[in-house]
């Protein structure tokens, strides 16, 4: 272990990342009807049972007063602009369609920003194709010559769409500030696993940080790490779950890398199924970093920790 002045080189400042999320919604009953109705190119709303609110999309419960839907009504699919906001994406308004309560949040097409005023009449626009979602409606135009519709009473109603496939997506910006960027920036380029030693307690921190975490005093010199340690505990992984990288059975483990006072949390490869299962991972057993042909700047440069000289 050697000690080392900060590189001069600048450190890695952020990293683009991504949460995705895939799930599945359940519609409820009148939403349900709502989005399998759009198919048929039909907009159903619920009327409250004690304020009688009409709204759109129909929904089992009132949302002003709490109170069970009445009855589901069919709702034209014209009305009138009350509010836009010009987005990336295009125009989003709320539309109080003829006969609702409630205004409904949806896209503005076919028309430029300049020519919407308040109280515009508009129309439903639909896909060619529907997919049994809100984008059955593709937008609201503005039409003049709309006439202001009525509530209708619904028949024979098509079977609510259950489930949805759904999936909700943040992509962010992550900072890494100084002293974890400099340590990405030298596993990226250098290969190199860098930590920071406290000057109180000697302890040497990974990753590195300002402040020691145990006597709170700024932290000072900053040393390179081997890409040995030992395992201080592990689990075996049986489960699939979505956004795995590795196939089960595989080994997890708390890793304390040679001459560090900290934990690094990482996998341990390089094993068949049957070694996976068999313990011959457990805490005291010596690994070493297999490095991947990845540079991305980040721990998952290293591909796994690899057991050896016969410890497990």
């Amino acid at each position: 272990m050697t000690n080392n002045a900060t590189s001069t080189r600048e450190s890695m400042g952020s990293m683009t990342s991504k949460l995705s999320m895939p799930y599945t919604l359940t519609a409820g009953k009148a939403m349900g009807t709502f989005l399998a109705e759009l198919g048929a190119q039909r907009i159903i709303g619920s009327r409250c049972a004690a304020c009688a609110t009409v709204r759109v999309p129909a929904q089992d419960f009132c949302g002003d007063c709490g109170a069970e839907t009445a009855e589901l009504v069919a709702v034209p699919s014209t009305g009138e602009l009350t509010g836009w906001t010009v987005t990336e994406r295009g125009i989003l308004a709320f539309v109080l369609l003829d006969g609702t309560d409630v205004p409904l949040l949806h896209r503005i097409v076919d028309t430029d920003v300049s020519s919407l005023v308040l109280g515009a009449r508009v129309s439903a626009r639909w896909a060619a194709e529907p997919a049994g979602n809100v984008m059955d409606i593709t937008g609201f135009a503005i039409d003049a010559a709309s006439t202001v519709g009525v509530l209708a009473p619904t028949n024979e109603l098509l079977a609510p769409i259950e489930q949805l496939a759904y999936r909700m997506e943040l992509t962010y910006e992550h900072s890494y500030g100084h002293f974890y960027g400099s340590l990405f920036d030298s596993v990226k380029n250098d290969r190199r696993i860098r930590g920071i030693r406290c000057p109180s307690c000697r302890n040497v921190l990974l990753p590195p940080r300002g402040f020691c975490d145990v006597c709170f005093v700024p932290t000072k010199d900053w040393i390179d790490i081997p890409d040995t340690g030992t395992v201080q505990a592990c689990s075996v992984v049986h489960i699939e779950f979505v956004g795995q990288r590795m196939t089960p059975p595989y080994v997890y483990a708390e890793i304390v890398l040679d001459g560090t006072a900290t934990r690094l949390i990482h996998s341990v490869g390089g094993l068949s199924a049957e070694e996976a299962r068999s313990g011959i991972v457990k805490p005291g057993s010596r690994v070493k970093a297999v490095w991947s042909d990845r540079a991305t700047g980040s721990l998952a440069d290293i591909e796994y920790f690899q057991v050896i000289d016969g410890s497990a």
